[in-house]
């Protein structure tokens, strides 16, 4: 998985490529909780994500509890398939996504 990060004032944007799953979400984790300090508007583009598994699920969860308290947080251009893991997980209610 490449994680691509591009930050304008208080606000991260993370695309993510290719799987999000339990090799690849440590990472990702490890790397958010070094970049949001100071983030008002989380956002997620998923364009380029292939998978997400129960691992990266868990990953999401956090950021988003974490924004919860400091601002916002977004998921943009998820897949069909990824929609679909959101859907039957109930993360479509619990997430922001467009």
């Amino acid at each position: 998985m490449t994680i691509n990060k591009t930050q304008n004032g208080d606000q991260l944007v993370v695309a993510l490529e290719g799987r999000l799953d339990t090799t690849t979400a440590p990472e990702l984790e490890a790397d958010l909780k070094s970049s949001v300090d100071g983030i008002t508007r989380l956002e997620f583009d998923f364009s380029s994500l292939e998978y997400i598994s129960s691992a990266g699920l868990r990953v999401l969860l956090s950021a988003q509890k974490v924004m919860n308290k400091q601002g916002e947080m977004v998921i943009k251009n998820a897949n069909e398939d990824i929609m679909d893991i959101f859907d039957v997980t109930g993360f479509v209610d619990i997430l922001t996504i467009e």
